[in-house]
């Protein structure tokens, strides 16, 4: 069996994207605070996200990725070798994932939480294979598949969804708006690294960006904000610290 805790670091969050800059766009902003409230965070990207239209190809790419995740704090970024385009929820794929999970044993995992309708299919297959992920991760009596890895089970699956989509309600067990006004600029920085694929003539992607953060935001009472969706219901021991958590003394 491999000694995991010895080979792999440990991360408190695990962000899941079908592509690089997926998870910038989405919940950059909660990465970034999570960093600097000391939690250790980091990215998996199912794919490099090429072919694209205007990028030169992966290294270039993966250079605006490494560097997105350096703005937000990040302190690992993961790219598995998953086909952009042609990315499909197999066992291989759930398997590959899991083994992620299995080397990092995340308490929480971020990932998709819904269609993208008349954007990237990869979005919607990267849920599913996200979802069977989190489960796989934690399977015992299937050593064949996971190199020797040990079960690890994730605590949390919550769900986002890309900045750029109708905020419409998922059918959903719960969910919360994550204060993120102190990172907001650090989350349209993160997007701009992207230059291949937000060049000039796509600068209105910047204020879509932060207008839903300022609307989420507003929402619950802060100044920009990022919607997460829970699989299981949102549950406190303490009523009072729930609704009122900076009067905790």
């Amino acid at each position: 069996m491999v000694d995991v805790e010895k080979e792999y670091p440990q991360y408190d969050v695990i962000a899941v994207g079908a592509h690089p800059d997926d998870v910038e766009i989405a919940c950059g902003g909660t990465l970034a605070k999570l960093s600097d409230l000391g939690y250790s965070v980091a990215i998996i990207d199912l794919t490099d996200g090429e072919p694209t239209p205007h990028s030169p190809g992966p290294d270039i790419r993966l250079a605006e990725a490494m560097a997105a995740a350096k703005v937000l704090g990040v302190q690992k970024r993961i790219t598995l070798d998953l086909p952009n385009r042609r990315l499909f929820d197999s066992f291989e794929a759930r398997v590959l994932l899991a083994k992620e999970f299995r080397k990092h044993r995340p308490k929480v995992v971020l990932g998709f939480g819904d269609r993208t309708p008349m954007a990237s299919p990869d979005h919607w297959q990267a849920m599913q294979i996200t979802d069977a992920a989190v489960f796989y991760s934690r399977l015992t009596k299937w050593d064949e598949y996971f190199d020797g890895l040990p079960v690890h089970t994730v605590s949390r699956h919550l769900y986002y969804k890309i900045a750029f989509e109708p905020i419409n309600k998922l059918d959903a067990a719960g969910s919360f708006v994550h204060d993120i006004t102190d990172t907001l600029e650090r989350k349209i920085e993160s997007v701009r690294c992207y230059q291949t694929q937000f060049p000039p003539a796509k600068d209105y992607i910047y204020d879509r960006v932060r207008g839903a953060a300022i609307y989420l935001g507003a929402t619950a009472g802060y100044g920009a904000g990022e919607l997460f969706y829970t699989t299981r219901a949102v549950a406190t021991p303490d009523m009072m610290q729930l609704l009122f958590p900076s009067e905790k003394s």
